[in-house]
């Protein structure tokens, strides 16, 4: 059975920095593409960043692009959110994805699998 759990999540000031986790167990997703998702309140998820291994069709969003950076550790099985000059419009409940496809997806049905979320909160 496969489970994504993420970590990191937490209070952070306007402007300031953060690096939210996922690490996957029970299948690995070297060849697939793995991403981060965020719901705020009263909002639909939105998809935040996307990448394959190689690095290969590597997508952002258009509110987090130039601030937020995606990565991944092939030998950990995860891949991190590493959130820079952050905005109060970033609080959300932030989830990780992963997919059996191969191809980069910017909607939520392009994912086989979901973690459980961890909330990121911006303050003044």
């Amino acid at each position: 059975q496969v489970h994504l759990v993420e970590s990191g999540g937490g209070l952070v000031q306007v402007g300031g920095s953060l690096t939210l986790s996922c690490v996957a167990s029970g299948r690995a997703f070297t060849n697939n593409p793995m991403a981060w998702f965020r719901q705020a309140p009263e909002k639909e998820r939105e998809f935040v960043a996307g990448m394959k291994m190689n690095g290969i069709g590597t997508s952002y969003g258009a509110d987090v692009k130039g601030r937020f950076r995606i990565s991944r550790d092939n030998l950990k099985n995860a891949v991190y959110l590493h959130m820079n000059m952050v905005k109060f419009e970033d609080t959300a409940v932030y989830y990780c994805a992963a997919s059996r496809g191969l191809a980069v997806s910017t909607m939520s049905s392009g994912y086989d699998y979901w973690g459980q979320g961890t909330h990121v909160t911006v303050s003044s």
